[in-house]
């Protein structure tokens, strides 16, 4: 593969995280009062996950431009 196509696939997964991370964070927060608030916690966790994800993806990225 060439590093364009690595870029934009990379680029796509990148998008694709991010989404992830936001629907993960609104179902963390409509837990986080409520009595099943170790679901939260969980759901805070996996979130966090995905950030390191995304990170690790944003530096493969910069070094793909390099």
């Amino acid at each position: 593969m060439s590093e364009t196509s690595d870029h934009a696939e990379l680029s796509t997964l990148r998008s694709q995280l991010e989404e992830l991370t936001q629907r993960v964070t609104a179902v963390a927060e409509r837990y986080g009062t409520t009595p099943d608030s170790a679901v939260a916690a969980d759901l805070f966790t996996a979130e966090r996950s995905l950030l390191a994800a995304r990170r690790a993806l944003d530096k493969a990225l910069g070094a793909i431009v390099r």
